[in-house]
């Protein structure tokens, strides 16, 4: 594939790729504490969540196929747009409707935001494949710069919603969020250069959506659990947690916790993304084999499994809240940032350069159809444990699943 101008293609995907983003965590971070506020239960938040999950699993798959078939401009349309008419459609949110019924529709709504966000997850990724120059390392530059630049803005996003829920109420945020995405999408539109990859080789069949490659199969299924392990106590737990320590049950009590704990969550995936944008500089430099890099991934893997073991046996020993405990949890957590962004930054560039060119979108979809089945792993297993044992077990459960990350990953075969 060629372009006149890749620098420029590249930056305008990038910038929708921002301005989804952005909306996708304050809409996150406005469902989670919205309902909790209402008197949720941790499992029914966390259902709040599993239609989310369950569409990057099928979209994923379908995606592949869609953007080989129409092209990766299309996809990344599309994804925009359903993100838009999800946010109109979470506005008609009537406070009136039983637990049950807001449940389903919420479930509903977010599932559409899950198909969205997967088709301009997929059409972004696949296209720095295409875009980046040949030069020694560019890939490795070109994928941890949009990765690590859409974290911080997916964090700020989060921050972002926990401030239009205190200021603004729940359905003037969510109907603000649309305007503004309607609003890029038609910049999209108007300034995105021609030149974005359009149909590819076998776009036509949908026959082979798994990976001829057993790299990218066993990556896909390390990724699975890596996310899963964040997932466990990122989605629910951990939110909840620091929600009932901080809030002392007044309204201004409330306002000041969703701040916290807005900020805690956007701080979080703000020093993700920026770790994984200099995870070339981090790892040693961008001009590194694949077989070294692939090295690197076995080996921070495992660095990562101790973290939320140490941490689930604070949070046991401590019994119950504790001001010593929040402060081991806030800084044990960053750490576990910093070894979990440093493990997805490589397995972003990994499956980039596992992948087939002539088939990068089906490759590309596959691994996050796998990392979306993670989400759901986590997210399930995030109320569940956090209902049944606390904190502790929810931690530990987050160990459990790191630590068959990296015995997956110890899999890899590495060329020198």
């Amino acid at each position: 594939m060629s372009t006149a101008n890749p620098l420029r293609a590249y930056m305008a995907v990038t910038a929708a790729y921002w301005a989804f983003m952005l909306s996708d965590g304050a809409l996150r971070m406005l469902v989670l504490l919205h309902f909790n506020a209402l008197g949720f239960s941790p499992v029914q938040l966390a259902w709040l969540f599993v239609l989310y999950e369950v569409a990057g699993i099928i979209t994923n798959l379908a995606a592949g196929w869609l953007a080989a078939r129409f092209g990766l401009a299309a996809t990344l349309y599309a994804g925009l747009g359903l993100q838009i008419a999800a946010l109109v459609a979470l506005a008609q949110l009537d406070p009136a409707w039983s637990i049950t019924a807001s449940v389903v529709f919420v479930m509903a709504v977010q599932g559409v935001s899950g198909v969205a966000k997967d088709l301009a997850k997929m059409s972004s990724k696949s296209a720095v494949k295409l875009l980046a120059p040949s030069r020694e390392g560019a890939l490795f530059q070109w994928v941890a710069a949009l990765t690590g630049s859409k974290n911080a803005v997916k964090g700020a996003g989060f921050l972002l919603g926990a401030a239009l829920l205190a200021f603004a109420g729940f359905q003037a945020a969510v109907w603000g969020m649309a305007a503004v995405l309607a609003i890029i999408l038609v910049a999209v539109l108007a300034f995105l250069p021609e030149g974005l990859p359009g149909r590819m080789k076998g776009a036509d069949t949908w026959s082979g959506w798994r990976s001829l490659d057993a790299r990218v199969n066993r990556l896909s299924l390390a990724r699975l659990f890596l996310f899963g392990a964040r997932d466990v106590w990122f989605v629910v737990g951990i939110p909840i947690y620091f929600q009932a320590v901080f809030s002392d049950g007044t309204a201004e009590g409330r306002r000041e916790a969703f701040f916290l704990v807005g900020g805690f969550m956007a701080l979080w995936i703000i020093g993700y993304g920026a770790v994984q944008a200099f995870a070339p500089q981090l790892l040693g430099g961008k001009a590194q084999s694949e077989g070294a890099i692939t090295r690197k991934a076995i080996l921070w893997a495992g660095l990562l499994v101790p973290v939320p073991f140490l941490l689930a046996a604070a949070a046991a020993l401590a019994g119950g809240p504790a001001p010593w405990l929040t402060v081991l949890l806030v800084a044990g957590l960053l750490v576990f940032g910093f070894v979990f962004a440093l493990n997805s930054a490589v397995h972003s560039y990994l499956i980039l350069a596992f992948g087939a060119a002539d088939r990068i979108t089906r490759d590309v979809g596959f691994y996050y159809m796998a990392n979306a089945a993670g989400r759901l792993l986590g997210t399930l297993l995030s109320g569940i444990s956090y209902q049944i044992g606390g904190l502790p077990l929810c931690l530990a459960t987050a160990g459990v699943m790191a630590a068959t990350s990296w015995l997956i990953t110890r899999r890899f075969v590495t060329s020198p």
